[in-house]
């Protein structure tokens, strides 16, 4: 259930504010997204598994918790990146 490391390369290199940058909350917020979407495919099938949807809902407070942060600190970046993953409708 959780990503692969190519894939994990891919959004480090989208969404990196600088070469190597796999901290920055953008990195982390993509990241989070990509495996909250995989859980989320995987409980249409799975609807009783209800360990992983602990680890759901936490990766869900963990994003909002980032993105709330980077509100806080730069609107801008924070608006380009609900923007470019889809977040908000």
């Amino acid at each position: 259930m959780s990503i692969t490391a190519e894939k994990k390369q891919e959004l480090v290199k989208k969404y990196a504010q600088s070469e190597g940058d796999t901290g920055s909350p953008e990195v982390q917020v993509a990241i989070l997204t990509d495996r909250i979407v995989t859980l989320t495919e995987h409980f249409k099938e799975h609807k009783k598994d209800n360990h992983s949807r602990r680890g759901l809902l936490q990766m869900v407070n963990k994003r909002r918790s980032l993105l709330t942060y980077l509100q806080r600190k730069d609107d801008a970046r924070y608006q380009a990146l609900i923007k470019s993953l889809g977040l908000r409708k």
